[in-house]
């Protein structure tokens, strides 16, 4: 479904994306690993069109994204849940959901989408008149997914959905990506929890300095040394 052929973004002379390549196949959920200051997040907001990217090709289901608005992207069925979450603090629950509809012109589907969205997440449904400022971490990170897939995206980013929350609302979140893709949801998913994303994804990469570094499957990753020692913890017995 996406493919990303020589992607290079850069902040001034600051090259943070050095000919980045990989892809995400339907139906699966793909995550990228990597430590802090490796280019994660500029991959994802070159992705959504917030970053425009010096060269390269992005593409969804074979059309090209590279020179759209976000807007435009996201019309084109990509949705993205950024890090931090990044809801609208001054405007409701309610209002948050119909801004991820922003797009869309069926007011019917809108809100139905909403009263699923609700069911989907019942503590948004207790909270839908609160201000979005005011909600928990874990609660700004359901609405911040809700949001995302009110646009009814063929593809979902989501950009370290479990940094800054407790154990217990991580295992939250992730239960939700699993449900998603049960559901038939693709996913690409930045997250620094390996060992929570060995039990969601089908397929991995590890970004190092702007570059990818791995490609595999869970069973290639648990036994690459490499990622053993920087992101599990261990190290294989000799």
């Amino acid at each position: 479904m996406l493919e990303i052929k020589d992607l290079a973004t850069a902040y001034g002379k600051i090259e943070a994306l050095k000919g980045v390549g990989l892809s995400a196949r339907s139906g699966e959920v793909t995550c990228l690993l990597g430590p802090n200051g490796a280019g994660k997040t500029t991959l994802m907001m070159t992705l959504a069109g917030i970053l425009r990217p010096q060269r390269g090709s992005v593409r969804l289901d074979g059309e090209e994204l590279v020179g759209r608005s976000p807007a435009e992207i996201v019309a084109r069925g990509l949705a993205l849940v950024p890090e931090n979450r990044l809801v609208f603090p001054a405007l409701t629950v309610r209002e948050n959901l119909q801004a991820g509809a922003f797009r869309r012109s069926d007011r019917a589907g809108i809100r139905s989408d909403i009263e699923r969205m609700l069911d989907r997440f019942p503590r948004l449904r207790e909270r839908i008149g609160q201000l979005a400022g005011t909600l928990s971490g874990g609660e700004q990170q359901m609405l911040a997914v809700a949001r995302a897939l009110m646009s009814r995206p063929r593809l979902l980013l989501m950009d370290e959905p479990s940094v800054g929350l407790a154990p217990k609302v991580v295992a939250e979140i992730f239960g939700i990506v699993r449900q998603l893709h049960a559901e038939g949801t693709t996913i690409f998913l930045v997250e620094q929890n390996a060992r929570m994303a060995l039990q969601v994804a089908q397929h991995f990469y590890l970004m190092e300095q702007g570059r990818v570094s791995f490609s595999g499957t869970p069973g290639e990753l648990a036994e690459d040394d490499v990622v053993q020692r920087a992101y599990l913890g261990q190290r294989r017995a000799a």
